[in-house]
């Protein structure tokens, strides 16, 4: 793929409890991606937005909840979760210090 696809398959970091447990843990980092991506393209979107080398990639869909509103029921639109574990050694650090 070409940088400017691969630059559009990675939509935000979650940043959670659980997946501040995987980080410190697992090495393992979670992303929103887009509803389209592989595996393979989301390894190589990360490697490229961050210089490091991923070894492997876990992906799942999470389905909209359903929701109410007075008496209209309506749902939430899924989306689709990443888990990135990246090689020893390598780390991805969003600048969120205090």
């Amino acid at each position: 793929m070409n940088k400017e696809c691969l630059m559009q398959v990675l939509l935000s970091p979650i940043i959670s409890e659980k997946a501040t447990i995987a980080t410190e843990t697992g090495n393992q980092h979670v992303f929103r991606v887009a509803p389209d991506a592989d595996k393979r393209e989301i390894g190589q979107a990360v490697e490229l937005m961050f210089d490091v080398k991923v070894d492997r990639v876990q992906v799942l869909n999470v389905k909209g909840k359903r929701k109410r509103f007075q008496q209209r029921s309506g749902r939430r639109p899924g989306w689709r979760k990443a888990y990135v574990r990246l090689q020893p050694g390598h780390d991805i650090d969003f600048g969120g210090g205090v």
